[in-house]
């Protein structure tokens, strides 16, 4: 089969590698599609495994297939794998994280969150820019008749990401929500947030994102090169501040206004990887009765709550894919998602 294989240093190869077979407790998943996501460029961007180890992920020797946003169909059950558990041809997600299954995490579908350690497809193993993935059944998570294989991939991490995040915030009909990052998980938010009922506020740098984020549901719009996105968030609110405000960035900035722009007894959710923020704890904390919360990722449960209510509001998900790439374009797809101004990119195959 054929993979693309991150090298470091903005550095993407098509390489050949054996088909799979599945051993105990295994499937093979032959890839339909598979999403491009935000923190994918962490690891295309560094050096050959700096990105992991930063992340707490160890230390790799070599190579892998990238792509942590699998959807397709189950081509191969290993032993002690059921037919009710994984039909051969059934349409699956993937949740891209493997622990050691009998954890109180693993338990709950909060696989990486075990202690024990562990893997995760296209980070850590090879994932799902492939034509095929082997994984551990216990990690499927069905995909919705109603939805394309295109719509579980954005479903397997970056709108599954967003959406936990919401629900994490307890997100209401009528809440404020200010969005900072309008990137496939912002833009996501936006689009889900709007969905639920919230008044959007999407913050971003860049003109394309801004005008997708509009076309997504935003109220209003904030272009924080032209503006300070604390002071237009409090003239949209009337002086309060937003009910709720979700970074999806990482940046240090965006992380302190997504606080400053926070009213009294609302919440602040980051769910941008790495970085840093300082914040003065009496004024942006204590004297708000702010709560601050992050969110990482989903439960394998929570990805299909997702799917099932993108499914059942006809949500349209496939609006946040601005680019569609085949695997042999994987090295312009990477150069053009680098730029951080296109929507949302999908290999099908």
């Amino acid at each position: 089969m054929r993979g693309a294989v991150f090298l470091g240093n903005r550095k993407v190869e098509l390489r050949s590698f054996p088909d799979p077979t599945p051993g105990e407790g295994e499937v093979v998943i032959q890839m339909k599609a598979s999403g491009m996501c935000g923190s994918d460029l962490k690891f295309y961007r560094s050096p050959p495994g700096e990105a992991q180890a930063a992340l707490g992920l160890g230390n790799l020797s070599e190579p892998f297939i990238a792509g942590h946003e699998p959807c397709g169909v189950v081509v191969a059950r290993g032993p002690g794998v059921s037919e009710r558990e994984a039909p051969i041809g059934s349409r699956v997600m993937d949740h891209h994280y493997a622990g050691c299954g009998v954890c109180k995490h693993c338990r709950v579908g909060w696989s990486q969150l075990c202690r024990a350690g562990i893997t995760v497809y296209g980070v850590t193993a090879h994932g799902g820019h492939a034509e095929y993935l082997k994984v551990p059944a216990r990690t499927l998570v069905p995909l919705p008749q109603e939805l394309s294989f295109a719509e579980g991939a954005a479903v397997s991490c970056g709108t599954g990401t967003a959406y936990g995040a919401l629900r994490r915030m307890r997100l209401a009909g009528g809440d404020t929500l200010a969005v900072f990052g309008q990137g496939p998980v912002g833009l996501s938010a936006t689009l889900l947030g709007a969905a639920m009922g919230a008044r959007v506020i999407a913050v971003e740098t860049g003109a394309e994102r801004l005008a997708l984020a509009k076309q997504f549901g935003a109220d209003a719009i904030v272009d924080a090169t032209q503006k300070d996105p604390v002071k237009s968030i409090l003239e949209y609110t009337k002086g309060e501040g937003v009910a709720l405000s979700l970074d999806c960035s990482g940046a240090a900035a965006a992380r302190l206004a997504a606080v400053r722009a926070t009213r009294t007894w609302g919440t602040a959710c980051f769910i941008g990887e790495g970085g840093e923020v300082t914040l003065d704890v009496s004024r942006d904390l204590l004297r708000k009765q702010l709560t601050v919360i992050g969110s990482w990722t989903f439960s394998a449960m929570g990805q299909a709550e997702c799917a099932r209510f993108v499914a059942d509001n006809r949500i349209g998900l496939e609006r946040i894919f601005s680019h569609r790439w085949k695997l042999e374009q994987a090295d312009e797809a990477y150069r053009s998602f680098d730029t951080q101004t296109t929507g949302k990119g999908v290999f099908l195959l």
